[in-house]
């Protein structure tokens, strides 16, 4: 069975959303593909579309699970999955991986990394890439929580600490 990979992020709309976070997006995708595992994620714009345009251009797969419907995946997604959940499906889009990489993002971000601690799912946060990620690596928020995550500060990094955390 294949490793499972979420990415979670900023989608197009978040005015915040930075090109560096983009590009990481896009080579955190690269990196999962070339490691054969599959790319799962909210399936529409910003990190989610650069996530999966990485893992399609290193000829990986790639999983949407959406709020309402097919229309509203990127045209990066090889498997949609309506939910008609909105932002409820982010517990799916945490459950259904062996482990979670947050970039960026906002509230649905900061709702996914919850979801990921309260299920004890392996989670990195990408440093750098803006948003509530940054917000908890400088312990701006969730400052006394105990570490259950790791830190990358490059794409490369955040997917091979997301494989050894699978194996721990």
């Amino acid at each position: 069975m294949k490793t499972m990979i979420s990415v979670c992020g900023s989608d197009g709309d978040d005015t915040s959303l930075s090109q560096h976070a983009l590009e990481t997006a896009e080579q955190v995708g690269q990196q999962i593909a070339k490691h054969g595992a599959v790319l799962t994620c909210g399936g529409r714009g910003g990190v989610m579309k650069a996530a999966c345009k990485g893992a399609k251009d290193a000829g990986g797969t790639t999983v949407g699970i959406l709020p309402d419907c097919k229309e509203e995946g990127n045209e990066f997604v090889d498997i949609p999955i309506t939910t008609c959940l909105g932002n409820i499906r982010n517990c799916l889009v945490v459950n259904a991986a062996d482990v979670v990489i947050a970039i960026g993002g906002r509230w649905g971000t900061l709702n996914e990394i919850s979801f990921a601690m309260s299920l004890k799912k392996p989670l990195v946060l990408v440093a750098g890439t803006g948003g509530c990620v940054d917000e908890i690596v400088s312990g701006k928020i969730m400052q006394n929580i105990e570490s259950t995550y790791a830190v990358a500060h490059s794409a490369q990094e955040a997917v091979e600490k997301a494989f050894s955390l699978i194996k721990k």
